[in-house]
């Protein structure tokens, strides 16, 4: 498994703001600002203990809430990697640094179409044609812990629905993430 990969597309898949923040892109202070919340948000998700660092087994844990495994080797060896104070954990500087690590050029176009192509089938739901509906998205913002009703996420998608027909298309949402 390609850990870096997987903690981008755990950043996206917890970042409800991020369509708001590509909005705002054109003022780049706002945009900064704005990923650095995401990035806060996703951090306090997987702080389960809220002791202000992620442990291997936190990590291990978010990782499971969103469908992925990831063995405990992986998680050790994702901590070690930006772990730079050497206490076996990642405060929030750290995690930053792994985040913006996996978001660098080593990525190009084709894995990150596929990263968001994984993303895209956890929001749809069982029976689904290949979109995103109200229904299957409230379902997986309520197992990320945001509950929303059915009215809120017919609003969410409108914003990005450029045909109007009621659901997201995976262009739709690919456009959404950017």
């Amino acid at each position: 498994m390609n850990t870096q990969s997987s903690f981008k597309k755990f950043c996206q898949t917890l970042s409800p703001e991020r369509k708001d923040s590509k909005r705002q892109q054109h003022n780049n202070n706002n945009g900064d600002q704005d990923k650095n919340k995401d990035l806060e948000a996703v951090f306090a998700y997987m702080d389960a203990n809220k002791d202000g660092r992620i442990s291997p087994q936190e990590l291990q844990n978010s990782f499971k809430t969103l469908g992925e495994q990831l063995s405990d080797e992986e998680a050790e060896s994702a901590v070690r990697l930006s772990d730079t104070n050497g206490d076996g954990m990642l405060d929030f500087q750290e995690f930053s640094q792994l985040i913006k690590g996996s978001n660098g050029d080593e990525f190009n176009e084709e894995e990150n179409k596929i990263e968001l192509k994984e993303a895209f089938r956890m929001y749809i739901g069982e029976g689904d044609e290949e979109c995103i509906t109200p229904r299957s998205l409230k379902i997986m913002l309520k197992k990320l812990g945001e509950s929303r009703t059915t009215d809120d996420c017919k609003v969410m998608i409108q914003a990005f629905d450029l045909n109007a027909d009621g659901v997201l298309s995976f262009d739709e949402f690919a456009l959404m993430m950017r």
